[in-house]
């Protein structure tokens, strides 16, 4: 199968529900159906971010060692490193009419894609997890103002249920989330900003030395905070047409990218000052009291943020899935990860903070090298379409070795710290030496073949 293949209609002309075969996944969007508006691009890449994540990760800064100046400053240029590549992987989608994850069988092969594309799933479950946390803990304290107890079980699975039915529609619908509930979210997000600035909910004026070791790790979970979407973007571009600015494709998701994280991630780190620790419930209690009488607001705010997240983290999954070698029709892919993340949140709720922080940093090992093959393969090769390798590649091998390399040598976490990583006191540089020692080993191995 390659890209020359008889294309199938992705879904019905005018409707909101997208192709529910696998076919739709693995073959490119038909031209008649590319006709996306290019402000979407904006919207995919921006409203996502509106959610507790971001907060919370500006949180987790200040009980990493960082001060305000040096919190802001890994926000700005974490946010920055983390976002170009999914920028310019956003321009890969309307050229190839594809996903992220099947655009990137021209480098990797139709076998070769299944490994990265298989992680991805598994990386979009615990996205779930991630963001279904605080967002049920917001919902159920919306639901105690109104005299409602609700346990955290069902909160949770209201959320995940709507998020479920928004993906199995998938990509139209999951489109117009983005777009309508982030204008609402924005809205009221900006107004909790104005809100804790005008408190002024944290020291701002206090320094304290902060060591290059934690001010490198705080950056490098910053990093995998914006590059962890590099495996959806293209996702959420190919049904533009053809035709397409690259550039204003890149510009558009740049801005929205950097416009909803940094921000938000700034205000967590405001907030971090009048809270006891990062959890998801002391920071929305904070919230709520910053808030006032506003305080419903917020609540309402943060448990509908989850929506646009984890409906794009479901639609993805059910790409993903297809991807990685499991032909099954694309709801049975979006309810069985649903169910999955409502189970691993539930789990991992008590531990919410720890395992947060390990996820970030661990899903970098194999993003990093991945992408770094893909945007190679595109920006440094000839971007054209041309038939798919229909085995493993050279790149597959590159990516495999260099995600496990880079897991065994630079990782740190809770669960297992790599020997280069101890011998920098703690300080991870995996993801970046994983993204340019996988680009360039694949350019140096496109550029031989094509000399031989």
């Amino acid at each position: 199968m390659n890209h020359q293949s008889t294309p199938v209609s992705a879904s019905s002309p005018g409707g909101l529900m997208e192709e529910l075969s696998a076919a739709s996944v693995r073959e490119p969007v038909p031209a008649a159906l590319k006709t996306m508006k290019m402000d979407r691009v904006f919207w995919s890449h921006f409203s996502p971010n509106l959610g507790p994540g971001g907060w919370v990760t500006g949180a987790l800064l200040t009980s990493m060692g960082l001060d305000f100046k040096t919190g802001v400053l890994a926000i700005v240029l974490g946010n920055i490193i983390g976002a170009l590549p999914v920028a310019l992987a956003a321009a890969i989608g309307p050229a190839m009419g594809l996903t992220q994850m099947e655009a990137s069988r021209r480098a990797l092969g139709q076998i070769g894609i299944r490994p990265p594309a298989f992680l991805n799933w598994i990386y979009c479950v615990g996205w779930d997890a991630v963001n279904n946390v605080p967002a049920a803990t917001a919902l159920m304290a919306l639901l105690l103002l109104g005299g409602i107890s609700s346990p955290f079980w069902l909160a949770l699975g209201v959320l995940a249920a709507t998020q479920m039915v928004a993906s199995i529609y998938g990509h139209h619908v999951v489109q117009l989330l983005q777009k309508y509930l982030g204008g609402v979210l924005l809205i009221t997000f900006a107004l909790m900003g104005i809100t804790l600035a005008v408190e002024g909910t944290a020291p701002i004026a206090a320094h304290h030395p902060v060591s290059w070791q934690t001010f490198l790790l705080a950056t490098g979970v910053l990093v995998s905070f914006n590059l962890s979407w590099a495996s959806y973007s293209s996702d959420y571009t190919r049904y533009l047409p053809a035709s397409s600015s690259p550039k204003k494709v890149v510009l558009l998701a740049l801005a929205g990218l950097l416009g909803s994280a940094i921000p938000f991630q700034i205000l967590g780190l405001l907030t971090a000052g009048s809270v006891a620790d990062p959890s998801p419930t002391a920071v929305i209690a904070s919230l709520q009291q910053a808030m006032g009488p506003l305080g419903a607001v917020a609540l309402a705010a943060i448990a509908l943020s989850s929506i646009t997240g984890n409906s794009f983290n479901d639609n993805t999954a059910s790409y993903s899935l297809i991807s990685a070698g499991l032909h099954v029709p694309r709801v049975a892919a979006a309810i069985l990860t649903a169910v999955l993340g409502y189970v691993l949140a539930v789990a991992g709720a008590g531990r919410y903070t720890t395992l947060y922080t390990d996820y970030l940093m661990v899903t970098m090992y194999w993003i990093a090298p991945w992408i770094g093959i893909v945007l190679a393969d595109w920006y440094c090769g000839d971007r054209t379409v041309h038939p798919v390798p229909p085995g493993w590649t050279y790149g597959a091998t590159i990516f495999s070795v260099t995600a496990v390399l880079t897991i065994l040598l630079f990782s740190t976490s809770t669960l297992y710290t790599g020997p280069v990583a101890k011998w920098l006191n703690g300080a991870d540089i995996g993801y970046y030496v994983g993204f340019f020692v996988a680009a360039g080993w694949y350019v140096l191995g496109m550029r031989t073949r094509a000399n031989s």
